[in-house]
């Protein structure tokens, strides 16, 4: 098939490079013509392990161009993937603008008969909205029937769930807009059945649904850990008991320093202002989003109940992304943390194998109160604690020894602090290098007294 893609975010330009991959002819759209050259020149705008490879290979191949418009032969292409922006507007709800000027490109670009396929994440009811905006607009003999195909990736694992998703959920009303998909996706479906049929507003709806739930039990197990902070209960122990329960399952009750990116923290918030509009209150979603937002604060909280007024203090942070395996900051904990700790007084040094220079760009206000440094144990330096915030696999088993050498002790003479905003460190391990280990919902532990740190082979 013909198609085009319209975005080159992490979902445009991994939707468009993986068709293309599937053997279809794809033209990638973008306004910015910055970012065309950049493709053209080979450089990936955003890191997504595993495709810059992808986008090389199609493009040797001739599958995949780029472009700031649509020309010839695309204007008659068989499908248009909508896969813009819906950023949250000032109250919140999702603005779908980007996704309006799209469908108006298509309705005076397209020559033929063609779907236009809604990838955006968008409030219940855009597909109809975009349809009646195509149908008052465009040429009556040109046939353009809109349908809602919502994206699962994640950022990380993007090329990998695009090849291997649970589900492909298709949203259309009419036969032929379904048997047109089925085919499209049929490569996806070798293994088994991952289709889910609905209509456009249920498809719509069901995105929401899925990001809010997921959120939900983030929040969740990070209010959980508050409450053993103060109960002196262990997170741990909790989520190996709930987790237990089948009905449960094991994943997401992870305590952490809260969720960030691009699509948690947009969709929660969409949600529940969806509902307000339909006068339906989403108050899960709305405490989902509270507790998010009040995780910063918490942690503040411990780094000063640790290492005492932060006035002056310079705390490092390794892991600056709002995850592993991508350069995205966000709604990244780190930055809301970041702005928690300035806001008393204290200096940042962060480092993060990919996410440094984004980090700094967003923190560029504070000046030099903020810096990022290229070296991991350089952030430390002087340090009066460090904070682990994204579990990078290079900082899963770092050279305690090393951490300790490098933080300066309490003012009281007590062992340097290490706050693990992931709960990824063992405890055993910290205290036996001479330093002290604060996890999230786990009772801080303090060396042996008198003792001489271990130094680590």
């Amino acid at each position: 098939m013909r198609l085009v893609a319209f975005g080159i975010g992490y979902v445009g330009l991994v939707t468009g490079t993986g068709l293309a991959e599937l053997g279809h002819d794809v033209l990638c759209v973008d306004i910015d013509p910055g970012r065309i050259r950049q493709l053209e020149d080979g450089i990936i705008p955003i890191y997504e392990p595993g495709l810059a490879d992808l986008v090389r290979r199609n493009e040797r191949a001739g599958r995949l161009r780029f472009a700031t418009r649509v020309t010839a032969p695309f204007d008659e292409a068989d499908a248009y993937f909508i896969a813009v922006g819906t950023p949250p507007g000032p109250d919140g709800a999702a603005d779908v603008s980007a996704v309006l000027a799209v469908a108006d490109t298509i309705a005076t670009t397209a020559k033929k008969p063609a779907l236009v396929v809604v990838k955006s994440t968008v409030p219940v009811g855009t597909c109809d909205a975009v349809q009646a905006q195509i149908d008052g607009g465009k040429k009556p003999s040109v046939a353009l029937e809109v349908v809602s195909n919502p994206e699962f990736l994640k950022e990380g694992t993007a090329v990998q769930d695009f090849f291997r998703p649970d589900r492909i959920v298709l949203g259309a009303r009419s036969d032929g807009a379904r048997e047109m998909l089925r085919a499209l996706y049929a490569p996806l479906q070798l293994s088994g059945e991952r289709v889910v049929v609905s209509d456009p507003r249920s498809s719509e709806l069901t995105k929401y649904a899925a990001n809010t739930m997921l959120a939900m039990r983030v929040s969740f197990m990070n209010e959980l850990a508050r409450l053993c902070h103060a109960t002196g209960a262990d997170i741990h122990a909790v989520r190996l008991g709930v987790g237990s329960d089948a009905r449960i399952g094991k994943r997401f009750l992870y305590a952490g320093p809260g969720y960030g990116g691009s699509c948690f923290p947009k969709d929660v918030q969409a949600l529940f202002h969806l509902g307000r509009a339909h006068g339906v209150p989403m108050r899960m979603a709305e405490a989902t989003h509270l507790a998010n937002e009040e995780q910063a604060e918490f942690l503040a909280r411990v780094v000063e109940s640790a290492i005492g007024p932060l006035d002056g203090r310079a705390i490092a942070f390794w892991g600056l992304a709002f995850k592993p395996e991508t350069d995205d900051v966000r709604e990244s904990p780190s930055i809301k943390l970041a702005k928690a700790l300035l806001a008393k007084g204290a200096r940042i040094v962060g480092h993060d194998p990919e996410a440094a220079k984004n980090f700094a760009g967003a923190m560029a206000s504070y000046g030099d109160r903020v810096k990022v440094v290229d070296r991991d144990y350089d952030a430390l330096d002087g340090a009066h604690a460090l904070v682990l915030l994204t579990e990078w696999r290079s900082y899963r088993a770092p050279n305690f020894a090393e951490i300790r050498k490098r933080l300066r002790p309490s003012d009281k003479g007590a062992a340097p602090i290490v706050v693990d905003g992931r709960n990824v460190w063992r405890a055993s391990e910290v205290v036996r290098a001479g330093l002290r280990y604060q996890g999230i919902g786990v009772p801080v532990v303090d060396p042996p007294p008198n003792r001489a740190p271990t130094a680590q082979r």
